[in-house]
């Protein structure tokens, strides 16, 4: 691999990264809110939208950590029919990244208009925190950007050197030890 390209890998490496390390906030912050809710509860002090926001930041954190999964292998995985496949297993895993690749397009673009019409019409949550939707949506959005951007980038990858980015399994990592 080239300059340019170690630079490119490793950039696209630090977003997956990045991503992964934003979902793992989330959760945290999924932890928080639900021990401030708690806290609350036992204090007698109610608090408004504590359950939606938990919901909002699940939401986050799966879609961001959705490319960082997939390219360290954990995602499940046909891998008994992709290895099943023996010599033909190129065209297996070129023909389920070339579907991944458009469904994750599609994801994205979808994502995104569902972004701009609730900032545009000015949607807000039906519960009672009235969170403007466009705000909650937007990290799912983002997060459907970086899969689509990395099954692209695993189906460029595997037509340019003959294999993707995906890391083995943990599964398959310890059957080869």
């Amino acid at each position: 691999m080239n300059g340019a390209g170690r630079v490119i890998r490793r950039s696209l490496d630090a977003i997956y990264d990045g991503a992964g390390f934003l979902a793992a906030l989330c959760l945290v912050a999924i932890l928080i809110v639900i021990m401030v809710q708690v806290a609350a509860r036992w204090a007698g002090i109610s608090v408004h939208g504590p359950a939606e926001y938990a919901g909002y930041l699940m939401a986050a954190a799966s879609f961001l950590a959705f490319a960082h999964t997939l390219n360290r292998g954990a995602h499940i995985r046909v891998g008994l029919l992709i290895n099943a496949l023996g010599e033909r297993r190129f065209w297996g895993e070129l023909w389920c990244l070339l579907v991944a690749s458009a469904a994750g397009i599609f994801l994205a673009w979808y994502a995104c208009k569902a972004v701009y019409w609730s900032w545009r019409l000015g949607d807000i949550s039906q519960a009672q925190d009235a969170t403007p939707l466009w705000i909650v949506q937007t990290p799912v959005a983002v997060g459907a950007i970086i899969l689509a951007i990395c099954f692209v980038d695993n189906l460029a990858t595997l037509l340019l050197t003959g294999r993707d980015n995906i890391s083995a399994g943990i599964e398959e990592q310890s059957r080869a030890e």
